[in-house]
């Protein structure tokens, strides 16, 4: 499993060729590629823990062991890092306020179990069954209704601090557009790096506190990151897992492109571990979870790494997840990350939390769904109105969020319209009345 095939003279990749996932280059040139992988994931996955208040050393520490596991689960064949889950922002805001942390990460720990258990039906039967429950229509609303359920938090921070917010909000898109490659793949990153800088120009021209200096100060150079436990004895535990599964719909997602990306690059036969990454994330988020961590999942950020580089080498990854844990043991690391003034969070997050919500679109967009087709317009609007307007059911102690509403209505009026279409179509072919045309135009199914 450790033993990689040296790729050419071990310094340069031929034009058109790639470093497959069981090579590398000269250690030299894979420990510098390793540490850039770890600069690609780091303004994303330190952004998590900061939005939702988990310890950031804590969530990059199950960030590099999550990533090590995985390559190990995956037999060493597919290269990836796992990096903190935008998916997760939403449930775990939400469950924080409303239980506390603990149930917070109990329901990360089911959707880890319950990813786990995906991967483990996709390993023996196949990704067919997916596709049928999930089909484009239903997968794009969910990961959009995700996206769009957190602009109220974006706003609460950035009025906070409105100069900062869109001081940082500017350079994320400029650096977006102006940049190509691994720097515009990192533009969040660069983006709350400028935010900050100018916050602490705007604190020392003006003498307001923006940022307090003094618990970095304080904070140790090496030290080991907080751990708590995930809470299923409260009441409002189970309330909490329900808001967490629809995460479970995202990170299949993100797992299956993954892969498929992979596949694309180096050899199809990367496929055949979707069920292996599917397990090996499942394990991840879930000891993750148990401990104080944030969910994970396969990072778009580093697949851009990749098709720069043209290196998908499984030893860079070793070196990327080796260097997270060095760095989380470091409490003075994570103190800097949580003076980051709420301003700053609310620039950032303003397009964060939209482009959430628009890769869920891209979705629609990339499988041609038919939204002259009544059913799709519904699965989709209904589900985000909910999301966006925060839609709640409570019955007691046990609660649904909007972002549970918002994913069951899509299953619902999807799966549910189409059985009914099939029903009228088959009245219709036996004789039975014909059916009227959609109230939106178009098929009425």
């Amino acid at each position: 499993m450790f033993r990689w095939k040296l790729h050419g003279d071990g310094r340069t990749v031929a034009p058109g060729a790639v470093v497959a996932p069981g090579e590398r280059l000269n250690w030299g040139a894979t420990i510098a590629i390793g540490l850039q992988h770890v600069i690609a994931m780091f303004g994303a996955t330190f952004l998590v823990p900061v939005l939702t208040g988990f310890p950031v050393s804590t969530t990059l520490l199950f960030s590099g062991v999550g990533t090590l596991l995985f390559l190990l689960v995956t037999k060493n064949r597919l290269p990836s890092y796992l990096g903190s889950s935008f998916a997760f922002i939403a449930p775990i805001t939400a469950a924080t306020t409303t239980a506390g942390t603990g149930s917070a990460l109990a329901g990360i720990v089911a959707v880890g179990v319950l990813l786990m258990a995906v991967g483990f039906i996709v390993q023996f039967a196949g990704l067919g069954w997916v596709d049928k429950v999930m089909p484009p229509v239903v997968a794009g609303a969910i990961v959009a209704l995700i996206g769009f359920n957190l602009a109220p938090v974006a706003w609460s921070n950035f009025q906070l601090q409105p100069l900062p917010g869109t001081i940082t909000l500017a350079a994320v898109i400029l650096f977006s557009v102006l940049f190509r490659g691994f720097l515009g793949r990192i533009s969040i990153f660069l983006g709350v790096i400028v935010g900050y800088v100018a916050t602490v120009i705007i604190q020392l021209t003006t003498g307001e506190v923006l940022i307090d200096f003094s618990v970095v100060e304080q904070a140790p150079w090496v030290g080991l990151p907080t751990f708590q436990i995930a809470d299923f004895a409260s009441p409002a535990t189970w309330s909490v897992i329900a808001m967490f599964l629809p995460v479970v719909l995202v990170l299949v997602a993100e797992n299956v492109g993954h892969v498929r990306g992979v596949a694309a690059m180096t050899d199809a036969t990367a496929n055949r571990s979707t069920g292996r990454a599917l397990i090996a994330d499942g394990v991840a988020t879930t000891l993750a979870g148990t401990f104080g961590g944030s969910g994970t999942t396969t990072y778009g950020e580093n697949i851009g790494v990749m098709a720069a580089t043209r290196v998908y080498s499984t030893a860079v990854y070793w070196i990327a997840g080796l260097t997270a844990i060095v760095l989380s043991l470091s409490p003075k690391v994570g103190a800097v990350f949580n003076t980051i003034p709420p301003g700053v969070l609310g620039g950032v997050t303003t397009a964060l939390y939209g482009l959430i919500g628009i890769i869920g679109i891209k979705i629609w967009v990339d499988n041609r769904v038919d939204f002259s087709r009544p059913v799709n317009q519904y699965t989709g609007a209904v589900a985000l109105v909910l999301a966006i307007a925060g839609f709640t059911m409570q019955w007691g102690d046990f609660q649904l969020g909007a972002i549970v509403l918002g994913s069951v209505a899509a299953l619902v009026i999807y799966h549910l319209g189409n059985a009914i279409a099939r029903a009228r179509r088959t009245g219709a072919d036996d004789g039975g009345p014909i059916p009227a045309v959609g109230p939106l135009g178009g098929d009425p199914s």
